[in-house]
C-alpha cells in the first residue's frame, strides 16, 4: 500500500516544531507500524536527509517505549496494543496518517516523536517500592497466604508498562491511572502494607509536582491503555489517600 504520512518534526526541546509530509510506497499490511517507520527512515537516510527520531526498544509490547499519537489516538486505532504491536493492516491504501508525540506539559518533547517521560520515574522513586528484604535469606513465596482475588488484582495492576497512553488520552493530561496502578500493586499485598501511608502520599505529591492534571472521570485512559488497567485502581488509590490523610 502507498501512504501519506504527516509527522511532527522538532529539532530540540526549545525549537518550534511543525508537521512535515512524507510519502511511503509498497508498505506490506503484515508490517508493524514501527517497521513502516523504519522503511521511511531508510529512504530518508538514502536521500541524505535526517531520519525521524522515535522511541523503541523491545518491540514486543512490554517496554512501553514506542509511544506515538497516531491519528489522534495513543498507540493508534487498535485496542490492547502498543505502537510496536500495531500492524499496517489497520490502514488502507492511500490513507493519510498523522503521527505526533504524546502531548503533555509533563512530557516535554526531546526530538521529533520522542518525549521525556522521566516524570514517571520520579513518581516511582517517590514510593513505588517495598522495604522487605528479598535478597539473601529468602523465604518460601507461599509463607504468607494471599487470596487469589487480591493476587489477581495486584498482578493486573502490575502489568502497567508506564507508556504514558493514559496521560496522552486525558484532556487534562492526568497520570492518575499510572500512579494508581503502582499504588494498587502494593496496596493489595501484605508486603506493601509497611509503607502504605507514606507511599500514596509521596507518589500523589510527586505526581502533582510534575505538572500532571486532575482526573477527568471520562475513562479515556482505560480505553487507550494497552494493558487494560482498570479505573478501579484510581478508586483504590483515592481510598488509600484518604486513609493516609486521616492517619496524618
Amino acid at each position: 500500500m502507498n501512504l501519506t504520512l504527516h509527522i511532527w518534526r522538532q529539532k530540540g526541546p526549545q525549537d518550534k516544531g511543525k508537521m512535515v509530509q512524507y510519502n511511503v510506497k509498497d508498505i506490506s499490511e503484515h508490517m508493524s507500524f514501527l517497521e513502516m517507520m523504519d522503511v521511511l527512515n531508510e529512504g530518508l537516510v538514502a536521500k541524505g536527509e535526517e531520519p525521524v527520531a522515535f522511541d523503541h526498544d523491545c518491540r514486543e509490547g512490554i517496554c512501553g517505549m514506542c509511544s506515538l499519537q497516531i491519528n489522534g489516538e495513543p498507540h493508534g486505532p487498535d485496542r490492547g496494543i502498543t505502537t510496536c504491536q500495531l500492524h499496517m493492516r489497520m490502514f488502507k491504501d492511500g490513507d493519510s496518517i498523522y503521527i505526533e508525540p504524546f502531548r503533555s506539559k509533563a512530557f516535554p518533547v526531546i526530538k521529533d516523536l520522542i518525549v521525556d517521560r522521566t516524570a514517571f520515574e520520579r513518581i516511582q522513586q517517590a514510593g513505588g517500592y517495598i522495604s522487605v528484604n528479598t535478597s539473601g535469606n529468602t523465604t518460601d513465596a507461599n509463607s504468607i497466604l494471599i487470596s487469589k482475588e487480591a493476587a489477581d488484582k495486584a498482578m493486573d495492576a502490575a502489568t502497567c508498562i508506564g507508556c504514558g497512553a493514559c496521560v496522552a488520552s486525558c484532556k487534562n493530561a492526568s497520570a492518575m491511572l499510572f500512579v494508581s496502578a503502582k499504588v494498587s500493586q502494593f496496596a493489595l499485598l501484605p508486603q506493601g502494607k509497611v509503607e502504605a501511608t507514606q507511599r500514596v502520599m509521596n507518589m500523589v505529591k510527586q505526581m502533582d509536582e510534575e505538572g500532571f492534571g486532575n482526573c477527568t472521570n471520562t475513562g479515556a485512559c482505560e480505553v487507550e491503555c494497552p494493558k487494560g488497567i482498570s479505573l478501579e485502581n484510581i478508586a483504590r488509590m483515592n481510598r488509600e489517600y484518604l486513609k493516609a490523610s486521616i492517619k496524618g
